[in-house]
């Protein structure tokens, strides 16, 4: 490679050339959360990409290279003793003290209760269900909370963790009444449902009246607008439909016994039709997760009771 083209190739990558050469009176650029900006004026000049690095072979390489250092935990000892070959002060350490200090890595880390090597893993699963869940962060706060009741009490022995961390995010889930499913849960956690069905009865039984927490029945109300949203239909057919399941609730429609994603998504149709809109059933029972078969006999009983 050209020695010339080598030096354009590493100023465009650290930024110097994109950037403008007169943003305030006293430039001073740096690399902030993927951005180049200045730190007098704020102005941001571009974004600092990083490269593929190279790979590291030796111990020394691995050091310099690398740019991250342990999380801390939020439970459990914190104290984190490395396996390192010099002090503090850079002065080489001997065999006999290294060997100590090995020994007491093993110690602390036997420090360490049953209760929090649990929590140790089912934090970083509780995690990964939420983001891909797209769940706010207070009812994922909730659901940590029934779950590290759950593992005091003992409750989790015998079961899973995944099992018992999707029926925690579900039952905090129903507790703040947000529009999430059942199914989309088991989906990402690849729980069967009659297993996360058990150990809801058993958070609802055993952990909520501690907590002074209901547990709240999924209302068809707030799946017309969650359904709607996913359909990107108009807020106007959201009220109609909304309207519609208010006349057959009061002309005595019977809710009890009844899939609430069933009751909503036949609203939704019925309006969808009478507006025009090309909406399909298979669409409509993909996007309720019900079959066609369900979404026609909840029409045919709403347009009998309207």
């Amino acid at each position: 490679m050209d020695k010339k083209f080598r030096t354009t190739f590493k100023n465009r990558n650290t930024g110097q050339e994109n950037h403008p050469k007169e943003c305030c009176s006293h430039p001073r650029i740096v690399s902030r959360n993927g951005d180049n900006l200045c730190l007098n004026c704020g102005l941001i000049h571009g974004r600092a990409l990083v490269s593929n690095e190279r790979r590291a072979f030796t111990v020394q390489e691995m050091n310099n290279r690398k740019r991250t250092e342990p999380k801390w935990r939020d439970f459990g000892p914190r104290t984190v003793l490395n396996r390192t070959q010099r002090d503090s002060k850079g002065n080489s350490i001997k065999p006999k003290e290294q060997m100590l200090f090995s020994r007491l890595s093993k110690i602390q880390n036997s420090f360490i209760s049953s209760i929090e090597r649990n929590f140790w893993e089912a934090k970083p699963k509780l995690k990964m269900i939420a983001s891909k869940l797209t769940i706010p962060d207070y009812i994922t706060e909730t659901a940590w909370k029934i779950y590290s009741i759950a593992a005091k009490k003992k409750l989790i022995l015998g079961r899973s963790i995944n099992g018992f961390i999707s029926a925690s995010l579900y039952t905090a889930i129903r507790v703040h009444d947000f529009p999430r499913l059942l199914d989309e849960i088991c989906d990402v956690s690849l729980i069967p449902k009659k297993s996360i069905h058990k150990i809801i009865v058993l958070i609802i039984r055993e952990i909520l009246p501690n907590l002074g927490l209901k547990y709240k029945i999924i209302s068809p109300q707030c799946l017309i607008f969650r359904f709607s949203n996913e359909l990107k239909i108009d807020i106007v057919i959201q009220q109609m439909a909304l309207d519609i399941l208010n006349v057959a609730f009061s002309n005595g429609l019977k809710y009890v016994g009844k899939d609430p994603k069933g009751l909503a998504a036949a609203c939704l149709y019925i309006v969808a039709k009478n507006s025009g809109l090309k909406l399909t059933q298979s669409q409509m029972g993909r996007i309720a997760k019900i079959t066609e078969v369900t979404l026609r006999s909840r029409v045919k009983q709403i347009k009998s009771i309207i």
